[in-house]
């Protein structure tokens, strides 16, 4: 009889702010330690460098520390780096898209969709980080809500930070509409958190058991963000 266990998947998502922690230093080895500690095979990333000057790449680093491919989507560049969203995975990724969710005048935004195959199923995983204002959060996720369908995936799971604070918003609404309401743990900031910023969303609903922040060692000082992890059984 198959142990039960070996139809939960853990999906993480964490904002690592470039590396830098609550203390103000850079330590991507600290990132990729929590990276392991969190046990998931599907880690979604935010505000992490997707290329760098003479080929560096923290995405393709923390993947390769820990055992997994990686896919990203870059929305920002400065300094001869390339920062944006990026996916981790231990499972096969058989494919990925990108949705442009930049306005004008604003800081560009992104969102990157993958098709994940996990234990004969599709699921659909897109990663996200919205922006810092009402309106364009509005807009963006009417944009998201647009062009994610749920066709061709046994399970489509939105993930990221949503930047959305106000509890009863139009952009959290709807979400909550499309995917059913889920649990907001306070991730942010990540000493005393207080704000539910980073939020996970799985469609069908009852396919999310659980959803947790993360505390292991240095969690609460790699990033300004806590890392979240969600479970997941179809």
């Amino acid at each position: 009889m198959k142990d039960e266990r070996d139809t939960l998947l853990r999906i993480a998502t964490w904002n690592i702010h470039d590396g830098i922690g609550s203390d103000g230093r850079r330590d991507l080895a600290r990132i990729s330690r929590v990276i392991g500690a969190m046990g998931a095979p599907l880690v979604a990333l935010q505000e992490v460098s997707c290329a760098g000057p003479g080929g560096a790449c923290d995405v393709a680093a923390l993947g390769e520390a820990n055992g997994l491919t990686w896919s990203s989507v870059t929305t920002r560049a400065g300094g001869g780096w390339q920062h944006g969203n990026a996916l981790l995975s231990g499972l096969p990724v058989t494919d990925v898209r990108t949705h442009d969710l930049s306005l004008p005048r604003r800081e560009p935004r992104a969102a990157l969709e993958a098709m994940v195959a996990w234990e004969g199923r599709r699921l659909r995983v897109v990663v996200t980080h919205l922006g810092l204002r009402a309106g364009e959060r509005r807009w963006q996720v009417e944009r998201l809500l647009s062009v994610v369908g749920d066709g061709g995936a046994d399970a489509t799971i939105l993930l990221g930070d949503i930047n959305e604070w106000w509890l009863w918003g139009r952009p959290l609404r709807w979400l909550h509409r499309r995917f059913g309401t889920s649990p907001a743990p306070r991730t942010f900031p990540a000493r005393v958190p207080f704000l539910s910023l980073d939020r996970v969303w799985v469609h069908p609903r009852a396919a999310l058991v659980s959803l947790e922040v993360v505390h292991v060692d240095h969690s609460r000082h790699a990033s300004d963000h806590l890392p979240l992890v969600a479970t997941v059984r179809l």
